[in-house]
């Protein structure tokens, strides 16, 4: 049976990660504008992991990946390719797809987010032991999946 200091715990979760949220979006800008990258927001970088993992995919791909709409992975792609960090081609086999890849300038973003990512997990991990480390990420996967349902 949930206490109820058990209760306003969870009744502050949603607050307490959209806090974690914010705060780790003000340290990306940070330190993106450190690395005088201006024109790039958070939102962005997922796409950024997906392309440096996979080197071409599809808009569906993005959406699925980074669980947003297509009109909105649509304006999220098609600012990073006005900015000249992706390119868009449709295919030859289905006009419908369209395949985004990553042009010069945004594979030379790669070693920045590399290090802005291995700055993030240090300030976010510290502290906290492998065992908190991996209950807390399943907690929030299961939130997640809750969500998505």
């Amino acid at each position: 049976m949930k206490t109820d200091q058990n209760i306003n715990i969870n009744k502050n979760l949603v607050a307490l990660i959209s806090k974690i949220s914010d705060l780790t979006n003000k340290l990306i800008i940070s330190e993106l504008e450190k690395n005088n990258i201006k024109d790039i927001v958070p939102s962005h970088g997922s796409i950024f992991v997906l392309l440096y993992k996979k080197e071409k995919v599809t808009m569906r791909e993005i959406a699925d990946f980074i669980r947003k709409t297509k009109p909105t992975v649509t304006t999220l792609v098609d600012k990073l390719v006005r900015l000249g960090f992706l390119q868009k081609e449709k295919s030859d086999i289905d006009s419908r797809v369209t395949f985004v890849q990553l042009t010069e300038k945004g594979k030379l973003l790669k070693p920045i987010f590399e290090e802005i990512s291995k700055k993030m997990n240090n300030i976010v991990y510290k502290d906290i032991n492998t065992e908190d480390e991996i209950r807390t990420q399943k907690i929030l996967e299961k939130i997640i999946n809750n969500l998505s349902n």
